[in-house]
């Protein structure tokens, strides 16, 4: 194994850990909330806590990875949830646990914003799709696992914490063994020197490319949140409902990786329409069989094949669109774009399933799709964007 594939395994091994710690966290803190007789409405406040912190921390980021390296943004990202995972025990506070998971949220983005550039930064368009379903797909397969920690509650509280902590500091420590790099920084007439100009120049160049972010996050946060409550409302069981929302993540492992190879060989823009407009459909027909237990589970399942990897199509479209020097600025606001969907999702799904109580909760997420769906089939190239290709960085 080459000194390339190595990295990108470290790397690829540093976002499983990530997605573990968060997918232990909802469950374990709701839990652990809800027995403490905290009201189900400041319990969900409370787990927007990791997303106000990566948008907290998100405009910061992009001048000190162009300053330190990649490296250096990992490793502190890292560091900072391995602290916060660690002190949890320590006080059982609602505001001091808010402040740890905003902590985690701003270390979960440095992870985050560092691997995946470096990833999009040092890999051929030949295999970027291939290489960002991996990342994607290491992502969901530690959110999926984390919430198995639970069952620990029943031996102590503090273990789930501890054993994370632990797991993360391991995975964390084999940063030693690669060398750090930095993005490109070429000096042209036409880029951006200021990180708000590079910003700007990003969102004109591949604004479209930024709405798939938004809308995973606005979909996996709705599903989670909303869905339970909007299920029961229409009649389903608590335990039945624990069985079907895990079926749109299981669909999702199931094709990250198939997709990533097809985007590769037909193209980005067209696998992201197709599987938005499977997706669609599949909400909208979930919508009219939302009463059918089965229907429910099959058409979660297909859906999650379909739109559960928007994510990582969304980086690889933008990172096909954009100059290498933008990279940066590009992932950071792939990120902000995702927490903005993830928490305006049960804001917006909450107030849906108050307003319109006879409407289907499942034709809003088919509206938000068809949206973004339209947006990027009717969107055309743009003649100013300064395309290069990032694998130049061994």
């Amino acid at each position: 194994m080459n000194a390339k594939d190595y990295r990108f395994w470290i790397l690829i091994g540093l976002v499983l850990i990530s997605g573990f710690s968060q997918g232990m966290l909802l469950p374990l803190l709701s839990i652990i909330l809800e027995q403490n007789g905290i009201s189900s409405t400041i319990n969900g406040l409370h787990a927007t806590g990791l997303y106000i912190g990566v948008l907290i921390a998100s405009p910061f980021m992009e001048k000190p990875m162009h300053k330190f390296g990649f490296k250096p943004v990992i490793t502190v990202g890292g560091m900072l949830v391995i602290l916060s995972l660690a002190i949890f025990p320590i006080w059982e506070s609602l505001w001091f646990w808010f402040i740890l998971r905003m902590a985690i949220g701003i270390g979960d983005q440095m992870l985050h914003f560092g691997t995946q550039t470096w990833i999009t930064a040092t890999t051929t368009k030949e295999t970027r799709g291939k290489s960002i379903a991996f990342y994607g797909l290491s992502f969901s397969l530690g959110f999926a696992l984390g919430p198995l920690m639970t069952r620990l509650l029943s031996i102590h509280q503090s273990l789930p914490f501890i054993i994370a902590a632990i797991l993360s500091l391991f995975v964390w420590s084999t940063l030693i063994f690669i060398r750090n790099q930095w993005p490109e920084q070429e000096v042209h007439s036409a880029y951006p020197t200021t990180s708000l100009q590079r910003f700007v120049q990003t969102a004109k160049i591949a604004w479209v490319a930024l709405l798939p972010g938004f809308g995973y996050g606005f979909l996996e946060a709705s599903l989670h949140s909303i869905f339970p409550v909007y299920g029961l409302r229409i009649g389903h069981e608590v335990d039945t409902l624990a069985l079907i929302i895990p079926c749109f993540a299981i669909g999702s492992l199931i094709t990250q990786f198939p997709l990533g190879a097809l985007s590769d060989r037909f193209g980005r823009k067209n696998v992201l329409i197709t599987v938005l407009t499977i997706g669609s459909l599949c909400f909208a027909l979930t919508g009219i069989l939302e009463k059918s237990i089965p229907a429910l589970f099959i058409l979660f399942s297909l859906a999650g094949m379909c739109v559960g990897s928007l994510f990582s199509l969304g980086i690889s479209y933008m990172t096909d669109l954009l100059p290498g020097n933008l990279l940066p600025a590009g992932n950071l606001m792939v990120g902000i774009m995702f927490s903005i969907g993830s928490i305006s999702g049960p804001f917006i799904g909450g107030y849906y399933i108050d307003a319109l109580e006879n409407i289907s909760f499942f034709y809003l997420i088919t509206i938000v799709l068809v949206i973004i769906t339209l947006a990027i089939y009717l969107q055309r190239p743009n003649r100013n964007t300064l395309t290069t290709d990032h694998s130049s960085q061994k």
